[in-house]
């Protein structure tokens, strides 16, 4: 599977090379609009492209992930159409509540980016319909997302493997749903399960309350907004090892 999917994507991306040669250059004989709509069509051929890498990346890595099956509704995503499904429900949500300038849709309705191809995504499903989302992202050469507001340079000294939890998408947002317990208890069993030392995160300050009862929860820098997103957050980390009694009576079940 994995000399597939690189093979595939060697072949996506000689085929993108061989159409950006031949879109490089207006014809000058041809009028300015059509040249526009050349570009038009060659940036929307360039995101079809960047989506089946994802796609293909994405579930190649969420399949090599050790997670456990006994929870009917918790998933990993590793076929394309829950992938499409999650990219579908981030944006909605996302649109909704106003966070499109700070994450904005890859393809219109489609919400993802060049992290996806290395983390582990998460989904919460009930019946036919996924209500819930997050992501793990697992430390590469690339910056991790919340690094534009603070370097985790220090904890890459301190630890062997850091991550980075994002795009945490849910329908419906009262409290400890369900979905929402679900998704908490997936990154607690993907943190366990694969050798990951500390989770960092940035978040609304609002939501910290909540998130200090689970144990483990410390703040490393406050923000006055994120981005685009013009309220107070912080970036925390949260070592799940030292879950409190109230996480493993509300999540885990434990006594």
């Amino acid at each position: 599977m994995f000399e597939v999917n690189i093979n595939k994507n060697n072949s996506l991306e000689a085929l993108q090379q061989l159409v950006e040669q031949n879109f490089s250059k207006n014809l000058n004989y041809l009028p300015d609009s059509f040249n526009q709509k050349q570009q038009e069509a060659y940036e929307l051929f360039k995101s079809r492209i960047f989506l089946e890498k994802t796609i293909d990346e994405a579930i190649s890595f969420n399949r090599s992930l050790n997670f456990p099956k006994e929870n009917k509704n918790l998933h990993l995503t590793t076929t394309a159409e829950d992938l499409i499904d999650v990219f579908k429900l981030r944006s909605d949500v996302y649109t909704s509540i106003n966070y499109q300038k700070e994450f904005p849709d890859t393809i219109e309705g489609l919400n993802f980016d060049k992290y996806d191809s290395n983390a582990a995504i998460l989904f919460y499903k009930t019946e036919k319909t996924i209500t819930g989302t997050t992501r793990l992202i697992f430390d590469s050469r690339d910056k991790l997302p919340s690094e534009k507001n603070l370097s985790f340079n220090k904890f890459r000294y301190k630890y062997n493997k850091i991550s980075e939890l994002s795009r945490l998408t849910i329908l419906n947002k009262e409290g400890l749903s369900l979905d929402f317990k679900g998704l908490a208890i997936g990154v607690y069993y993907v943190f366990t399960l694969n050798d990951i030392d500390i989770i960092l995160s940035g978040i609304r300050k609002e939501h910290y309350k909540l998130y200090s009862k689970f144990g483990g929860f410390n703040i490393e820098k406050e923000l006055n907004a994120y981005g685009n997103i013009k309220v107070p957050f912080i970036i925390t980390s949260w070592d799940p090892s030292k879950v409190s009694p109230f996480f493993k009576k509300a999540f885990l079940n434990q006594k």
